[in-house]
């Protein structure tokens, strides 16, 4: 199997995990309905640790572009195989979210509201506030390239490394996932909300694109940031590109506060709109 394919295969075997506890705990009539967030999160650490156990020798099992350029930027993976790694990882996505819809599809249709069957395809804030929901993806994904580099420094017993991830990932979750859902990886969230938008979902509703920039965004400047500080912190070794991350994650802060004032100035204008007699009172 080549890089390439294990990137697929891994991604591929994370979403299928991930995808489908959220399926199992949010849809309809499944036996995991309403199984709760600590259910999700198991699921998720795990997926990603069997993901490394499948491809780790292979390609490195990165699984998550945010990682693939965080790595790159500290001269520990190449940059010319960087786009070939981005796009593995994202038809590894595509794929599993696709046999989830497969595998959950009666309780797709079992399932009126839109928002649970969105959630098992990609992530969502609990309170929209596009500012909070930014900086939360950028501090979840900051900790966990930072924490796969201080985990990699350490030595364990053979074959435990992937299992130690997998209990950074659920860390993660119970930790910092509450507020977004936790994305920390692009590919985790783009390639499955492609899915939702493409697959023939009964009554599927809109995928929410207006959302699907933090969760890009937010993971490539924290995994960034993550990598650099790891090794101004911990190697001694400061790369121009820190002051370059650290510069763009304030001006995308500041363009995220617009945003959120320019939603909110949106929303009154509608409520004026729609309820003028309400509003003069």
């Amino acid at each position: 199997m080549s890089p390439f394919l294990g990137e697929v295969f891994g991604t591929m075997i994370l979403i299928i995990f991930g995808a489908g506890v959220v399926a199992g705990v949010v849809l309809k009539g499944t036996k995991a309905e309403n199984g709760g967030w600590i259910v999700i999160t198991m699921a998720w650490g795990l997926g990603v640790a069997l993901g490394v156990y499948a491809v780790g020798e292979i390609s490195g099992a990165h699984l998550n572009p945010a990682v693939t350029i965080g790595f790159a930027l500290i001269g520990e993976f190449p940059w010319s195989d960087v786009p070939a790694y981005i796009t593995a990882q994202l038809i590894g996505a595509f794929i599993g979210a696709s046999l989830i819809f497969c595998q959950y599809y009666a309780h797709f249709k079992k399932t009126e509201e839109v928002g649970p069957k969105l959630a098992v395809f990609s992530t969502d804030p609990a309170i929209k506030h596009t500012p909070s929901n930014y900086f939360s993806e950028v501090l979840g994904t900051f900790v966990l390239v930072i924490g796969l580099l201080f985990i990699g420094a350490n030595e364990f017993t053979e074959g435990l490394n992937p299992l130690i991830v997998g209990f950074l990932i659920i860390a993660i979750g119970l930790s910092l996932g509450g507020t977004t859902g936790y994305a920390i990886n692009p590919a985790r969230d783009l390639g499955p909300r492609i899915a939702h938008a493409v697959l023939p979902i009964p009554r599927k509703g809109s995928s929410n694109w207006g959302y699907a920039w933090i969760p890009i965004a937010g993971p490539v400047i924290g995994g960034g940031l993550g990598a650099l500080m790891y090794a101004a912190l911990f190697e001694g070794v400061i790369y121009s590109a820190l002051w370059i991350f650290i510069g763009l994650f304030f001006v995308v802060l500041l363009i995220s506060f617009q945003l959120h004032k320019n939603n909110i100035r949106l929303h009154k204008n509608r409520k004026v709109y729609h309820n003028p007699k309400e509003q003069q009172a």
